[in-house]
């Protein structure tokens, strides 16, 4: 493989913004009289809102209209967007910042590629907005993963062929888009979860310096 370039899932990659939407469902459960645990927020982790919002009805045993579920949509990212307006650059997760300057200075680019519609604000609340080749959210595509869509696009932006492409994601239903892509995933957390990944680290801080000049040199 001569040429490389790179696809960054967000979330749980280059910041950890679970925590915040935990924090906004955590809302929304407890305005509805029942009890929401991290443990539950897991079950919502590469999840659409539209979902996450089912599963956390469902855990509750709660059935609302139609009409409801999208004022509760609404009133959930209102209470999420009141906490990410207030990041800044020291929520950058470790070794993001140290991997993105070696992609610069080896002249790799890279992407975003993440469900999330508020991947733009987050960038530029973190100030790596302006680093990217492109961003491809939520607002790009119509397929949530595991379909590939979000990457192929991301490598269309990167103007390579998905198997020039290489993903770093954090969650089991983006490895399965990676791989439904034909390109290359590189799980970040537990391998076990992510046992599909062809490479796995617990963070980016264990990428090796020469990962990409070794992958280059693959056939």
């Amino acid at each position: 493989m001569s040429k490389v370039g790179v696809i960054f899932d967000l979330d749980g990659v280059i910041v950890d913004t679970a925590k915040y939407h935990f924090l906004a469902w955590k809302k929304l459960a407890d305005g509805l009289g029942f009890e929401f645990t991290e443990e539950h927020n897991e079950l919502l982790k590469g999840v659409s809102r539209v979902r996450s919002l089912e599963i956390l009805l469902d855990i509750g045993n709660v059935t609302v209209s139609e009409e409801k579920k999208q004022e509760f949509l609404v009133s959930k990212n209102e209470d999420y967007l009141g906490y990410i307006t207030k990041m800044e650059a020291d929520e950058i997760l470790p070794g993001a910042s140290e991997l993105l300057d070696a992609l610069d200075a080896a002249g790799i680019k890279y992407v975003l590629g993440s469900a999330s519609k508020n991947a733009p604000l987050i960038l530029k609340q973190i100030g790596l907005y302006d680093r990217f080749e492109g961003i491809v959210d939520g607002n790009s595509v119509s397929k949530a993963k595991p379909d590939p869509e979000v990457f192929l696009i991301g490598a269309e932006k990167l103007k390579l062929s998905p198997d020039q492409c290489v993903v770093f994601e954090d969650a089991i239903a983006g490895i399965e888009a990676a791989k439904n892509a034909n390109m290359i995933s590189v799980g970040i957390g537990d391998k076990n979860t992510l046992s599909e990944a062809d490479y796995n680290f617990n963070d980016l801080t264990e990428v090796p310096v020469n990962f990409f000049e070794a992958l280059m040199t693959l056939n």
